[in-house]
């Protein structure tokens, strides 16, 4: 659904246009919601931004887990809890929450990566440490991807 890399502008309201091609694939789903939450990434923070519909899906799954369950309480906590529904408008934006903004410490340019069912929402300099981070560790990615007959 949703892949490649995209930098936009960030207006000073927090706007940001999605990309046309996620733009399209949103379109697949017959909505213009989109649900922005906090990544569960301590070392690069950014946001992560469902199509309202598999962001319902990711809600029914956790529902279905034991409640009382530490970390289904921990994932709420920190996951569900910032949880945002954004309307993308007539101009193909959207409105990013500030506390999001400042979690992922985006100013006035976002980087855009598709994830194939979901996005995440970068601050462009922080996008490339993690990016160098991840190729540094090419070989043990490699290793681990062995198991998962993609």
């Amino acid at each position: 659904m949703f892949k490649g890399r995209y930098n936009h502008s960030v207006d000073a309201k927090g706007r940001t246009s999605l990309p046309a091609r996620f733009r399209e694939a949103l379109a697949g789903t017959h909505d213009d919601r989109m649900v922005l939450t906090t990544a569960l990434d301590d070392e690069y923070p950014h946001i992560v931004a469902y199509p309202y519909s598999g962001w319902r899906e990711f809600e029914e799954k956790l529902s279905a887990k034991p409640s009382f369950d530490p970390s289904v309480i921990l994932l709420k906590r920190l996951y569900v809890s910032s949880a945002v529904e954004c309307s993308v408008d007539g101009h193909g934006r959207i409105l990013i929450p500030p506390f999001l903004k400042e979690h992922a410490g985006i100013g006035r340019e976002a980087a855009w990566l598709g994830m194939t069912g979901f996005v995440e929402l970068w601050e462009p300099r922080r996008w490339e440490a993690a990016y160098g981070s991840a190729a540094a560790r090419i070989r043990e990615i490699r290793e681990g991807l062995v198991g998962l007959d993609l």
